[in-house]
């Protein structure tokens, strides 16, 4: 079996819940290996009343131990998620690892630990010096983030041409997608220039990928979309994979999908990283409330599909 290196996310959260009450059926589709100490293992089981199964396999990323606070944002939390990030990371560079799948974090405590990332997307494209990419989704459909984690007025300005082209080349090429939704950017995909002009600099990066595709691919890329009609049955039964211009644009629709089942997916890396689509659900955790696992099960599942042993 593939061995998937878990980092545990933020321990006053509700990530290390799941990894326990999920382990039996984990370990039947993986080898995985939790970075987390057992120390703060113990920590976290005592306060759930749960026991440490026998065959849980861990090993320490080094963070230093705190106190669990269930469902509060501090630094403490935040270091040590981001050390057992960073471990599971390294399992997957020095090929101990095939894969990775990350618990959620939280990125105000990140930053008040100082660190110098928005979350583990960014972690990895600086780990790596790589543009790595975000998709989101489900075997029905998956969507790729252009802008991600920046305030919504500036994701005009990052509309760049050439960098779009070279995201939709990268996009295609590492999900293998043979047709991929491209939406516009305003209301009505800006209704000929009326509502905006965006959608120009969009049709040229579509035009510009679709031509540097060897044929039959040439017409792969369709769009610019008009966002509001991107989703609807008729077009889900033509696309299963879109990209779109930012983050709520994408994944308000997905997730009213499919919030339950989507999961996050680092692309364009030299490992894989799967994550749940979901947060730390502060207000659930330690309640003992049995959280549902169906992300964390599909993200552990993906990556144990299309990872491999660098």
């Amino acid at each position: 079996m593939k061995r998937v290196a878990i980092s545990v996310g933020d321990l006053n959260g509700i990530g290390i819940e799941l990894a326990l009450r999920s382990h039996d059926v984990v370990k039947e589709i993986a080898d995985p290996i939790y970075l987390i100490d057992r120390e703060m293992l113990e920590r976290a089981t005592q306060l759930l009343s749960l026991s440490i199964p026998d065959d849980f396999p861990i090993l320490s990323p080094g963070g230093e131990p705190f106190e669990i606070r269930p469902g509060i944002v501090d630094g403490p939390a935040g270091a040590y998620s981001f050390a057992s990030f960073r471990s599971a990371v390294e399992l997957c560079v020095e090929g101990e690892a095939d894969a990775l799948c990350t618990l959620p974090i939280h990125k105000k405590a990140w930053e008040l630990a100082g660190i110098p990332y928005k979350g583990h997307t960014d972690a990895l494209r600086d780990f790596f010096g790589r543009e790595a990419i975000m998709m989101l989704g489900c075997p029905e459909i998956y969507v790729g983030l252009f802008t991600e984690h920046i305030p919504l007025k500036e994701v005009p300005n990052a509309l760049e041409g050439e960098k779009l082209t070279r995201f939709l080349l990268e996009f295609q090429r590492e999900t293998g997608a043979d047709s991929i939704a491209v939406l516009g950017l305003n209301p009505h995909a800006g209704d000929h220039g009326v509502l905006g002009d965006e959608e120009s600099i969009i049709e040229a990066a579509i035009a510009q990928a679709n031509s540097s595709l060897p044929l039959p691919h040439a017409s792969l890329f369709h769009g610019p979309l008009v966002p509001d009609t991107a989703f609807t049955p008729a077009m889900r039964e033509r696309y299963r994979y879109y990209v779109a211009m930012y983050h709520d644009q994408g994944l308000i629709p997905l997730k009213a999908l499919h919030f339950d089942r989507s999961i996050n997916v680092s692309l364009n890396l030299p490992i894989l990283r799967t994550s749940v689509d979901h947060g730390t659900a502060f207000d659930i955790a330690y309640k003992n409330g049995n959280p549902n696992n169906e992300s964390y099960l599909n993200a552990i599942g993906y990556a144990v599909e299309k990872g491999s042993r660098r």
